[in-house]
């Protein structure tokens, strides 16, 4: 697989390269949209959170580690139930050694951060089982273009991440709704992971909206209103509104292809001006198919983090190798436009080092 700096291109190398030299040396502004699904609280869905419950306070926590490099909304950071730490510390790290601005977007939250952030006008997301899990789609993604094609103004290019517990069983529901094959595609925060509940949990939430596999093709609004988690509205409108005008890297894992689907029915056209950054966890992971996702959508880019944690001196950092967590809040993307910010100056070593840095003082470790 060929490397850009320390990213490598995972799909569609030609373009892929393209979009990386872009961002060399220009100046991107990350936004980080968060959210919350009852989805979360399915036992054994999620890793976001030492307890199911916990779900509500991962997302706000991560935003505030982003601005503020600690949580208040909780004691110490949002971490799984093995006690490893939220990927929000290898995008808070990435931020800080290029010095890239970050703003908070909210799609519907159950818990408020403590710090200032855009309100998108959603709702919490109920259980996708229901069939009927989000409210007021259409003018999220309304509110969310307009504040995309206004950010679009501020910055060569914008980065958009997410953090949102239970997210790749909702990119399920949407994917099949919308007629994407991605049953056993779709990744997982943890290392076993657990496709026969997620294609369950989907499914059952096909059924209970009267909808169908592809029933949806052309109606992301109501693939979301159904199957889907208030994310992605508000990063879907983030997307249409800024890819008109600069560059888009997409940062996270397969939930981005759900996030893909909706805008490819929304507005096809913006997508020459967008890719998905991930990180090297994702797209190396056998239980997973970011790549076969993608083709059956549109063949944008990929570009994946070559972040490597098999030598830090600590274990809750190595177990990133045993694919645990793999991303989220945007890390993969947010450390590709680091190392482009710089020209390659950033590189996955100097990250690991902050990554450390940070760890060791959050943690509590030495």
């Amino acid at each position: 697989m060929k490397k850009v700096f320390d990213a490598l291109l995972v799909n569609n190398e030609f373009k892929a390269e393209a979009f990386i030299k872009e961002m060399d040396g220009k100046k991107p502004l990350f936004v980080c949209t968060i959210a919350t699904t009852e989805t979360a609280k399915i036992p054994e869905i999620s890793a976001a959170g030492k307890h199911p419950e916990f779900t509500d306070y991962t997302p706000p926590a991560d935003a505030e580690l982003l601005l503020l490099g600690k949580c208040k909304c909780i004691n110490g950071v949002p971490v799984t139930p093995d006690g490893i730490p939220t990927p929000a510390l290898i995008t808070m790290s990435a931020l800080r050694l290029a010095d890239i601005p970050v703003l908070v977007a909210s799609g519907g939250l159950k818990v408020k951060p403590q710090i200032p952030f855009l309100d998108l006008g959603g709702k919490p997301g109920r259980d996708i089982q229901s069939g009927n899990a989000v409210d007021n789609v259409e003018e999220v993604i309304e509110r969310a273009t307009l504040a995309g094609e206004q950010l679009a103004k501020t910055a060569d290019y914008l980065v958009i991440g997410e953090s949102i517990p239970g997210g790749t069983t909702t990119a399920l529901g949407v994917l099949s709704a919308m007629g994407v094959n991605a049953e056993g595609k779709v990744s997982s925060s943890m290392p076993d992971n657990p496709h026969g509940l997620k294609n369950e949990t989907a499914r059952a939430g096909l059924a209970a909206s009267g909808a169908s596999f592809g029933s949806l093709a052309k109606n992301p609004v109501k693939a979301i209103s159904c199957v889907g988690d208030p994310m992605m509205p508000a990063f879907a409108g983030l997307v249409v509104g800024a890819a008109a005008q600069v560059p888009v890297l997409m940062a996270g894992g397969t939930q981005m292809t759900a996030v893909l689907a909706v805008v490819n029915a929304l507005n096809p056209d913006v997508l020459c001006n967008v890719a998905i950054g991930t990180t090297r966890w994702v797209a190396n992971d056998l239980s997973s198919d970011i790549k076969g996702i993608v083709a059956q959508i549109s063949d944008v880019p990929v570009l994946a983090a070559d972040l490597d944690f098999a030598q830090s001196r600590f274990s809750g950092l190595q177990a990133y190798e045993k694919g645990i967590v793999k991303e989220g809040v945007g890390a993969g993307g947010v450390a590709i436009a680091a190392m482009a910010k710089l020209g390659g100056a950033v590189t996955k070593d100097m990250l690991l080092r902050e990554i450390e840095r940070n760890y060791a003082l959050l943690m509590g470790t030495k």
